[in-house]
């Protein structure tokens, strides 16, 4: 990571921290799974809360408020689960340097997606393979229910035309009685 060994123990104790604190935090990727390598440990430490633990954590994280969350609200959710505390979702590019950006984040923390999903809607699959007789009935069918529609359509059509051209005829008959009336009259 191009770092002396102090500068990176330090990054990634800080990065640690904010992990804890905040439960999911945005940074490059080679940074992200560097801070898994050091926070899953500490996580399965954190499992077995006795004072030794406790110590062992403090001397990574150098903080007490991280080592009470830790052995707190982020254990009471992990505590079952035997590995894989963490995630990193891929984000994109960061647009002055082109560097890879991920969210590293705590697996049982986010909501979203520990939300029960929806079960999917059935639908039959239809194999694109099968007997020349199926496709072909399935073919003709299709083409009735198509036939069928146009008939329906133009059915519905026709009566609308014929009220329109009753209309247009009732108009004409009446202006030729008119016409008729008028020479009659002179």
């Amino acid at each position: 990571m191009g770092r002396t060994a102090s500068h990176r123990k330090a990054m990634l104790s800080n990065m640690a921290k904010s992990l804890l604190e905040h439960k999911r935090i945005s940074t490059t990727l080679a940074k992200a799974k560097e801070l898994r390598k050091y926070v899953e440990p500490l996580i399965t430490k954190a499992k077995d809360d006795t004072t030794h633990n406790r110590r062992i954590t403090f001397s990574y994280l150098r903080n007490k408020e991280a080592i009470k969350l830790l052995f707190g609200e982020v254990i009471e959710k992990v505590g079952g689960r035997p590995g894989g505390y963490t995630r990193i979702i891929k984000t994109g590019f960061r647009l002055g340097d082109n560097a890879e950006m991920c969210i590293i984040e705590l697996v049982d923390f986010n909501e979203l997606m520990l939300k029960e999903e929806k079960p999917a809607k059935k639908s039959s699959r239809r194999s694109r393979r099968g007997t020349g007789k199926a496709t072909s009935e399935e073919g003709a069918a299709t083409e009735e229910v198509a036939g069928e529609a146009k008939e329906s359509a133009k059915a519905e059509k026709a009566p609308e035309e014929e009220a329109s051209a009753d209309a247009s005829d009732v108009v004409s008959e009446d202006k030729a009685e008119n016409k008729d009336e008028d020479k009659k009259a002179e």
